[in-house]
């Protein structure tokens, strides 16, 4: 008997599947598309701008989803300190679990420990078992607010949002699809990535509309929503580490503090000491993209030396417009610093 109902527990998930992918190849026939750099599409969805390689998977994420409320969800827009952010948040909740000699950011990558929902969970299969995971489960995405399933919106669950000047967000992320792009595609110049990104035509984008989806919301909700700035963080690393152990319900001890486990961890998730470990210089992933391509410089205002000043001001006058009245500025070599 529970054979047979393991196998009718199977061939119903397969029929969803199926159901689902034939649901979704009806879905993308009807949405406006713009060609990306990839060679794929980004599609427009619910007034964002979705990659073709994560859209099932979003949309498999926004609707079977299920949240608990001790989860711990990390957003951020593509290339802002994500793998930063994401060690910085395994190593706070697990500290109890591995000391930082025997740490699993030692030999996985944090993209390994810390998965997107819609690039990985969700992507590799509609129906995947979370329910193993040990609490605070940590998942991460480059979702915006608006997109994000009701089960994420409506519960007692944390989400931390960190974001980066768009200059040199804007930059990292050339060099990052430089890295990536399939060799039988043209390379995209800095220049056209700089029309598609004021055309609103990024991934996840528009990039105003993402920063300002969850600025908005940090600010209705700021025990639900805790946003953070990467120019902030290389200031003052320490104490946004405090931080965001409290925001994620792992307080640091007095005694630990005494101990100086928060400085431990936030040098042991510094950039630099995460670019040198070994898993990150020569490891990859099950897709057989190398765990390097993460790593780069880390710089604020490395923008400087790759933006001529015409990117600059149409840039900065179009963050301009979209960011008035909001209250939020960016910081670190951009046209609103103090």
């Amino acid at each position: 008997m529970e054979k047979t109902t393991e196998t009718a527990t199977v061939n119903s998930q397969t029929g969803e599947e199926e159901r689902m992918r034939d649901e979704y190849q009806k879905l993308i026939q009807t949405l406006p598309k713009e060609s990306n750099w990839d060679g794929g599409y980004l599609y427009l969805y619910q007034g964002c701008w979705c990659p073709s390689l994560s859209f099932q998977g979003l949309i498999s994420f926004q609707r079977h989803f299920q949240v608990d409320d001790t989860d711990v969800i990390l957003i951020t827009p593509p290339k802002s300190g994500t793998t930063w952010l994401k060690a910085l948040a395994f190593a706070i909740a697990n500290r109890m679990h591995y000391p930082l000699s025997q740490s699993p950011l030692l030999t996985s990558n944090s993209h390994h420990l810390v998965p997107f929902l819609e690039f990985n969970i969700y992507h590799e299969n509609p129906f995947p078992n979370l329910e193993n995971i040990h609490s605070p489960r940590i998942f991460s995405t480059h979702t915006p607010y608006a997109l994000l399933p009701s089960s994420i919106k409506d519960s007692k669950c944390k989400i931390v949002y960190l974001c980066r000047n768009p200059l040199d967000r804007l930059v990292s992320y050339w060099h990052f699809i430089g890295k990536l792009r399939p060799e039988t595609v043209e390379a995209i110049s800095l220049d056209q990535l700089v029309d598609m990104f004021c055309r609103g035509l990024t991934a996840h984008g528009p990039f105003w509309d993402h920063v300002m989806g969850y600025w908005k919301a940090s600010q209705e909700m700021p025990n639900k929503v805790l946003y953070l700035q990467y120019e902030d963080m290389k200031v003052e690393i320490v104490s946004h580490v405090k931080t965001l152990a409290d925001f994620m319900g792992c307080p640091f001890s007095l005694d630990e503090e005494k101990q100086g486990m928060v400085e431990e961890i936030a040098s042991f998730c510094s950039f630099d000491n995460l670019k040198d470990l070994e898993v990150n210089k020569t490891g990859k992933f099950h897709t057989g993209k190398q765990n390097n391509v993460f790593f780069r410089k880390g710089e604020v205002g490395d923008w400087a030396n790759y933006l001529n000043p015409t990117m600059v001001e149409r840039m900065e006058k179009l963050m301009e417009e979209k960011l008035e009245g909001s209250g939020f500025t960016f910081k670190r070599g951009f046209i609103y610093d103090d």
